[in-house]
């Protein structure tokens, strides 16, 4: 019975198995009439080469368990119809023993080589079909734009190659992984500890004992050039779980395929939005370069004749003289906005040339508390500066800008009569300038999105301004290869550090005195 139990481990055991045994019965039973009426004119010899043809050729038509089915019943019709005595198994000639022997095993052998080349031949053909299949994945991913195509594509691989359903998980921002369904959801579920070990190692998760609970049977990481991607979950659907995991070694070139898909998605999502940030950008300057261009001049003109109106003949009542006064100060503080929106137009633009010139850092500071002579009247500075502070290399201009900037956000956000304290001192090849005040601090200690552009924190909306003052200094500083960053102090009030590059200041020869005999000649 070696020929029933091959048949019962064959994976192939099917009602198809069942009907190519009854050919292979029913070929050796045709092979057994068309050689009854040959018996006159072939010897027995010859009869049993047809048996071995049918044999063969049965092996090449139906598989290894036919043939083996035929080796034996071909032996034994041989002995019954052909052997004398025929029509009986009785074998009066011991050398027919010998024939019925060598027979069988010449039959297996030719059973198994034949089946064995037809196995390969299906086989040959199921690689050539999943390749082909892989290849027009591999195309198909080459042309998906968005995540949900790429999933698509890759549930329809599986479902037509190995009746498998597929699941890809994605992180999110906070880098915990979700689904990404297309139109149809997975029909199975996930463990979500198997996911993240998949993820945070890179290396493919199995558990073939969840498979039959409508678990997921293979979690293979998308490792892309960059980095992990994410993880796609595989499930058999009606077959058994090994067939799936057999198929490890394609699936995880499968996987790769999808990861780069997904790589790919993601930098031109990236880009679309880089581009899409550029032009408005770029639009966004042109307007406030056109608008600050368009209102200087009447602002300009506002404050002349505010001006005027305060040194009119004859004299105008005080309540006149005080509504002049607010209409100048007002127009002033429109005007200083118009700046910063100009200033940052220029400076988004790539307009403003830097102008540098080796001198002293105090200059420029005493100059900007001057210019904010009004704003700081309620505010002293208090100024601190390290010993021995070396010439520094910037554009005067811009970086009293951002000195202006700096005291009028601190004077703007402190209690009236609150100091603010400049200090610099130099350390790690870097002047380090730092601006304290005594206020409210910001929303969120070290906010890096105070020096966006029109970002305002949420403690200070309250007061006049359309957040562009910490925009334009950290424009400055950058143009100058320094850093700058804003922090709460742990006694209260906020404190704004930047950096300056030291360079290599010239060397400053002293002049030598005439002698008292050269003066004299």
């Amino acid at each position: 019975m070696w020929f029933i139990s091959t048949l019962r481990t064959n994976p192939a055991y099917s009602l198809a198995a069942w009907k190519r045994l009854t050919l292979a019965v029913l070929a050796c039973a045709g092979t057994t009439l068309l050689a009854t009426p040959l018996l006159r004119y072939l010897d027995l010899a010859n009869i049993v080469m047809l048996f071995l043809l049918t044999v063969l050729l049965i092996g090449v038509s139906l598989g290894l368990s036919s043939a083996l089915l035929a080796a034996f019943l071909s032996v034994g019709l041989f002995d019954f119809f052909f052997v004398p005595p025929r029509f009986s198994f009785v074998v009066h000639d011991g050398q027919y023993l010998v024939t019925f022997g060598v027979m069988l095993v010449v039959a297996i052998i030719t059973g198994q080589l034949t089946a064995g080349l037809r196995q390969q031949a299906e086989d040959s053909a199921i690689e050539a079909m999943r390749t082909r299949a892989l290849y027009e994945m591999a195309r198909e991913l080459s042309g998906a734009l968005m995540i949900e195509q790429v999933a698509r594509i890759t549930r329809n691989f599986l479902q037509r190659l190995l009746n498998a359903e597929a699941m890809i998980l994605l992180p999110d921002s906070a880098g915990e992984l979700h689904p990404c369904h297309d139109s149809e959801p997975a029909q199975f579920q996930i463990e979500p500890r198997l996911v993240i070990m998949a993820f945070e190692k890179g290396i493919p998760v199995t558990c073939e004992q969840l498979a039959d609970s409508g678990f997921a049977a293979l979690y293979l990481p998308l490792k892309a050039p960059m980095r992990v991607r994410g993880v796609v979950a595989l499930a058999p659907t009606g077959v058994n779980p090994k067939t799936l995991l057999d198929q490890r070694e394609r699936l995880e070139t499968m996987a790769s395929l999808v990861a780069i898909a997904v790589e790919r998605v993601h930098y031109v999502d990236v880009a679309q939005r880089s581009q899409v940030q550029v032009v408005s950008e770029r639009l966004r300057s042109s307007i406030l370069s056109a608008l600050s261009h368009d209102l200087r001049t009447p602002l300009t003109a506002l404050v002349g004749l505010a001006d005027s109106l305060a040194v009119s003949k004859p004299p105008l009542s005080a309540m006149a003289l005080e509504s002049a006064e607010a209409i100048r100060e007002q127009a002033e503080r429109l005007a200083g906005l118009v700046g910063n929106l100009l200033d940052m137009a220029r400076l988004h633009a790539g307009e403003v040339t830097l102008h540098k010139e080796w001198q002293p850092i105090e200059e420029v500071i005493g100059s900007s508390i001057k210019l904010l002579g009004r704003a700081l009247v309620e505010h002293p500075v208090k100024v601190s500066l390290a010993k021995d502070l070396p010439l520094i290399e910037f554009d005067a201009v811009l970086i009293e800008r951002v000195f202006c900037n700096l005291l009028d956000n601190a004077a703007k956000y402190s209690a009236p009569a609150s100091p603010i304290e400049i200090a610099v001192r130099a350390r790690n090849a870097c002047v380090e300038v730092t601006v304290a005040d005594h206020g409210t601090g910001f929303a969120v200690d070290g906010d890096k999105l105070v020096f966006e552009m029109f970002a305002r924190g949420n403690l200070q909306a309250s007061k006049p301004g359309v957040g562009l003052g910490l925009a334009i200094c950290r424009a400055i500083v950058e143009a100058h290869a320094g850093s700058i960053s804003a922090a709460n102090r742990q006694q209260g009030g906020a404190c704004m550090t930047f950096t300056l590059p030291l360079g290599v200041p010239p060397v400053i020869v002293a002049e030598e005195l005439p002698q008292e005999g050269e003066r004299r000649s």
